[in-house]
Protein backbone atom coordinates (compact mmCIF):
# COMPACT_ATOMS: atom_id res chain seq x y z
CA UNK A 1 0.00 0.00 0.00
CA UNK A 2 1.61 3.23 -0.91
CA UNK A 3 1.29 6.65 1.40
CA UNK A 4 -1.46 8.89 0.55
CA UNK A 5 -0.28 11.75 -2.12
CA UNK A 6 -2.04 14.56 -3.26
CA UNK A 7 -5.52 14.30 -5.80
CA UNK A 8 -3.25 16.63 -8.14
CA UNK A 9 -0.54 14.58 -8.22
CA UNK A 10 -1.67 11.42 -9.41
CA UNK A 11 -1.87 10.75 -13.09
CA UNK A 12 -5.03 11.97 -15.49
CA UNK A 13 -7.22 8.79 -15.03
CA UNK A 14 -6.31 7.41 -12.13
CA UNK A 15 -8.70 6.02 -9.44
CA UNK A 16 -8.23 6.37 -6.07
CA UNK A 17 -9.62 6.76 -2.99
CA UNK A 18 -9.78 9.54 -0.28
CA UNK A 19 -7.57 9.05 2.62
CA UNK A 20 -7.37 12.68 4.24
CA UNK A 21 -9.35 16.07 3.08
CA UNK A 22 -6.95 18.76 4.83
CA UNK A 23 -8.83 22.09 4.24
CA UNK A 24 -9.84 23.90 6.85
CA UNK A 25 -13.71 23.22 8.38
CA UNK A 26 -15.18 26.30 6.48
CA UNK A 27 -13.79 25.07 3.12
CA UNK A 28 -14.27 21.05 3.90
CA UNK A 29 -18.12 21.17 4.47
CA UNK A 30 -18.54 22.15 1.08
CA UNK A 31 -16.74 19.68 -0.36
CA UNK A 32 -18.05 17.12 1.87
CA UNK A 33 -22.29 18.00 0.91
CA UNK A 34 -20.46 17.27 -2.89
CA UNK A 35 -20.14 13.72 -1.92
CA UNK A 36 -15.67 14.00 -1.48
CA UNK A 37 -15.65 11.57 2.29
CA UNK A 38 -12.90 9.49 3.46
CA UNK A 39 -12.88 6.50 1.80
CA UNK A 40 -14.98 7.25 -0.92
CA UNK A 41 -13.22 6.55 -4.68
CA UNK A 42 -12.53 9.36 -6.93
CA UNK A 43 -10.83 9.33 -11.00
CA UNK A 44 -8.76 12.15 -11.95
CA UNK A 45 -10.09 13.23 -15.26
CA UNK A 46 -8.18 16.28 -16.52
CA UNK A 47 -6.73 19.48 -15.50
CA UNK A 48 -8.12 23.04 -17.48
CA UNK A 49 -5.66 24.00 -19.85
CA UNK A 50 -4.24 26.32 -17.78
CA UNK A 51 -4.22 23.96 -15.10
CA UNK A 52 -7.15 25.20 -12.70
CA UNK A 53 -9.85 24.19 -12.24
CA UNK A 54 -9.51 20.09 -11.84
CA UNK A 55 -12.15 17.87 -12.67
CA UNK A 56 -12.70 14.88 -10.91
CA UNK A 57 -15.16 11.80 -11.00
CA UNK A 58 -16.77 10.99 -7.93
CA UNK A 59 -19.83 9.14 -6.99
CA UNK A 60 -21.00 8.71 -10.68
CA UNK A 61 -20.79 12.61 -11.65
CA UNK A 62 -17.95 15.09 -12.90
CA UNK A 63 -16.89 17.93 -10.44
CA UNK A 64 -14.79 20.72 -10.81
CA UNK A 65 -12.54 22.15 -7.81
CA UNK A 66 -10.15 24.58 -7.35
CA UNK A 67 -6.55 22.94 -7.93
CA UNK A 68 -5.53 24.39 -4.44
CA UNK A 69 -8.33 22.07 -2.62
CA UNK A 70 -7.54 19.40 -5.06
CA UNK A 71 -3.87 19.35 -3.69
CA UNK A 72 -5.20 19.37 0.28
CA UNK A 73 -7.44 16.20 -0.63
CA UNK A 74 -4.74 13.06 0.23
CA UNK A 75 -5.74 9.65 -1.50
CA UNK A 76 -3.92 6.70 -2.01
CA UNK A 77 -4.36 5.03 -5.84
CA UNK A 78 -6.20 1.94 -6.23
CA UNK A 79 -3.88 -1.14 -7.45
CA UNK A 80 -5.20 -2.29 -10.62
CA UNK A 81 -6.09 0.47 -12.09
Amino acid sequence: MSAPCPLTSIPTGTAAVIEKIQLPPEQRGRLLEMGLLTGTAVELVRFAPMGDPVEIKVRGYHLTIRKHEAEQILVTPRAGK
